[in-house]
């Protein structure tokens, strides 16, 4: 008999039809009279009840049904007559798949994060990863289409590159030359002639270079796909190996694409608050029970939009009145994550976008405010209701999220070859690798801006969990590449 998923046997009301279901046992539990097998395929969070008469089954059989087995169930759609679900499945015929003993690492019983990460492979089938996987796979869905119904094309950037991305983080090396005979010159430093690309190549940390490529062609592009970063950080915010999203759109300045950043993760909540219902329930009640009510909250909210300068002078005013940070928050120091949420959580209780960085720690394609008063020498830039910052600002714009800090770093990119290459210049930057780059502001430039946006930190938000390693399926972190 062909199998039903158990999603919609549970929103079918056709009751007296004969279905047949399989998956893995949640629970086994039942008297001389009753057995109850909790079932569930994946498919949604919730489990379909199998009720069994164990004079009608063989009692080896019934006894293989344990927590973690895989069975199939082929019976009755009934009305259920106990409380929590509508309808449940009188069974006709049991058969089991793969059986499952008590050294299931997954048993019916709590156990914390740490230990499921230690049996990656097994953790999927909980209710608390199955929930979480449904969802991330509807912000994937959601993604590609608030770009495709906005006209962006999805396009591919490599994994495989020669150029850093200035300073976006630390590499993994990409080479075929054998680590133990390396060929190296007079100084020391190790040959690439004879490797595969020819010379040195890593793993990408973004595709927003070869993303503006795409931009200054097509218009609109957005990049999904996976970036990596060889940082030893082992916090509860960090990967190796990630997701990004990284749209680039021509003609596009600063306010536009606050717009665009605003209205993007707006569309995402949304579609997570309309199409994971269940599972979103199902975390409220058991991981985070603000859950709901934040995600709801996003949508309500107009995001503050909040310049560097101003942002210090609020944290300034915090710091007299009694609060204290680990971290210093002097203008022209790059913000920590205690600050950014002192600022969504404490003072605005919103979402922020943060605009108008110091040039000091941001990156060289940014495009550059211009100076406040020129008559006075200064390079200054004026700020939110008038702050003036007493150094140069760059047109980044940073959204802030409740619990998470950054989720989305952005910025108009500087179009002008000239501004451009004397920023080069200014930072003595080595452009060896990014010649190609240049390249798109001699010919035919034009204003143009993007972001990024780390996907797993926007499941981490819209899930409630706690630690970036529980919202991937097979989490790489320094030391640990297993599964």
């Amino acid at each position: 008999m062909k199998r039903t998923k158990i999603v919609d046997v549970l929103q079918s009301t056709e009751y007296g039809k004969e279905v047949c279901v399989k998956g893995w046992v949640r629970s086994h539990r039942g008297n001389k009279n009753v057995d109850f097998v909790a079932l569930n395929d994946g498919s949604t969070i919730k489990n379909v009840q199998v009720v069994a008469d164990p004079t009608k089954f063989d009692e080896e059989l019934l006894k293989q049904i344990t927590t973690g087995a895989c069975i199939c169930a082929t019976g009755t759609l009934v009305e259920s007559q106990g409380a929590g679900q509508a309808s449940e499945i009188q069974a006709k015929e049991l058969v089991v798949y793969g059986l499952c003993d008590s050294t299931y690492p997954m048993q019916k019983k709590g156990q914390t994060f740490e230990y499921m990460r230690q049996h990656a492979h097994m953790r999927l089938r909980t209710n608390t990863f199955g929930a979480v996987m449904r969802i991330r796979h509807n912000m994937a869905m959601a993604i590609h289409t608030y770009f495709h119904e906005h006209g962006f094309f999805y396009f591919h950037t490599p994994l495989i590159t020669a150029s850093d991305c200035e300073g976006a983080g630390n590499m993994f090396q990409v080479t075929t030359k054998n680590l133990y005979d390396l060929k190296k010159d007079d100084e020391g430093k190790i040959i690439y002639d004879d490797d595969f690309f020819g010379e040195q190549t890593s793993l990408t940390v973004s595709g927003q270079l070869e993303g503006e490529l795409g931009a200054t062609a097509l218009g609109a592009i957005y990049t999904f796909g996976p970036t990596f970063r060889a940082e030893n950080s082992n916090t509860p915010r960090h990967l190796a190996e990630f997701w990004m999203i990284e749209p680039e759109v021509a003609f596009l300045d600063q306010e536009e694409l606050m717009d665009l950043e605003e209205d993007f993760i707006k569309y995402c909540v949304r579609w997570a608050l309309d199409n994971c219902k269940d599972d979103l329930q199902f975390l409220n009640q058991m991981i985070d029970k603000t859950l709901i009510a934040r995600l709801e909250g996003v949508l309500k909210d107009t995001f503050v939009r909040l310049p560097y300068t101003e942002g210090i002078n609020i944290l300034q005013e915090a710091i007299k009145n009694g609060k204290k940070f680990e971290f210093p928050c002097n203008w022209g120091d790059d913000l920590a994550s205690e600050h950014e949420r002192y600022l969504v959580e404490e003072h605005f209780k919103k979402p922020v976008i943060m605009t108008d960085y110091p040039r000091a720690f941001k990156s060289f394609y940014m495009k550059q405010n211009e100076p406040a008063d020129e008559s006075a020498g200064t390079e200054a830039s004026v700020g939110y209701k008038g702050a003036v910052a007493p150094g140069p600002t760059m047109q980044g714009t940073d959204v802030l999220f409740p619990q998470i800090g950054e989720i989305i770093g952005g910025s108009v990119r500087e179009e002008s070859y000239d501004k451009l290459m004397a920023e080069i210049k200014r930072r003595d930057m080595d452009m060896t690798h990014l010649w190609w780059y240049i390249d798109t502001r001699r010919w035919g430039s034009c204003p143009h801006a993007g972001f990024g946006l780390g996907f797993e930190r926007l499941i981490l938000f819209v899930t409630g969990m706690q630690n970036i390693r529980d919202v991937i399926p097979f989490p790489r972190t320094p030391k640990s590449a297993e599964f």
